[in-house]
């Protein structure tokens, strides 16, 4: 009954807020009518592609693969692109498409993250081998961008899923060290790892060792600064590195 009149008042406040403040969808233009679902309208949520449990993936960095295999033998799928990475496994809950990319965007200045959004982190990060996890690592930015963007989007997405999981968050012990140049659209994999190969440290040593660390980020491209952050992880005693982003380009 409480939850009904809930919901109920929740609709009538997002049918006056629409009449009211009207948002137009980031996608398609049309209004966007419930506030949970952030800066895209339902029809673009639907039409995103969001990844689903049944989907085949390489096991390690959550590419998508052809073919069955029988759900026992799901963690021996590899793509073998991935066999140098240094993190354990890497998910992502959609495409970089849609209300997705949407989504990504609006964090990069607004640090907001609606409620479908988390709800949907928090789904991934629920399933296997994501799901045993004992900390959470926003992946750092280095101080200067950290002054000029006034926030870091991953630590925003950390905060909203801790809640959620029921899990310990750690925005300290690993940090940025190099300010190096944003990846350019068209770089190549070997100029993304070039250009973070050597810009995190780990400060804070007894805070990693033995723990498996959940790095989170907006959107997984190349995986060169994941895997980047997951080598000085693993240097100070982490057990595993897990990643889960919002997003991966396809």
């Amino acid at each position: 009954m409480v939850m009904s009149l809930l919901a109920r008042a929740s609709s009538i406040y997002d049918a006056a807020l629409t009449l009211i403040y009207p948002q137009a969808c980031s996608v398609c233009g049309s209004s966007v009518e419930h506030r949970a679902d952030g800066v895209a309208c339902a029809t673009c949520w639907d039409e995103t592609r969001i990844f689903d449990r049944d989907e085949l993936m390489c096991w390690k960095c959550g590419t998508h693969a052809p073919g069955k295999v029988p759900d026992e033998k799901r963690h021996t799928v590899r793509c073998h692109r991935c066999d140098s990475e240094y993190f354990t496994a890497a998910r992502a809950c959609g495409a970089y498409e849609g209300a997705l990319r949407a989504s990504v965007l609006s964090l990069k200045s607004k640090p907001y993250v609606p409620t479908r959004l988390a709800q949907l982190i928090f789904e991934t990060q629920q399933l296997e081998p994501l799901s045993t996890a004992t900390r959470i690592m926003p992946v750092p930015l280095h101080s200067d961008r950290l002054r000029e963007r006034g926030f870091n989007q991953a630590a925003i997405l950390g905060r909203a899923l801790a809640g959620l999981a029921d899990l310990p968050l750690d925005e300290s012990s690993l940090v940025r060290t190099a300010h190096t140049e944003r990846h350019r659209a068209g770089m190549d994999a070997r100029g993304r790892r070039e250009s973070v190969e050597k810009a995190f440290e780990v400060r804070h040593p007894r805070m990693v060792q033995t723990e498996r660390i959940l790095l989170i980020d907006d959107v997984f491209t190349s995986g060169a600064t994941v895997s980047a952050c997951a080598n000085v992880l693993i240097a100070a005693g982490a057990e595993s590195v897990y990643v889960l982003t919002i997003a991966r380009t396809i």
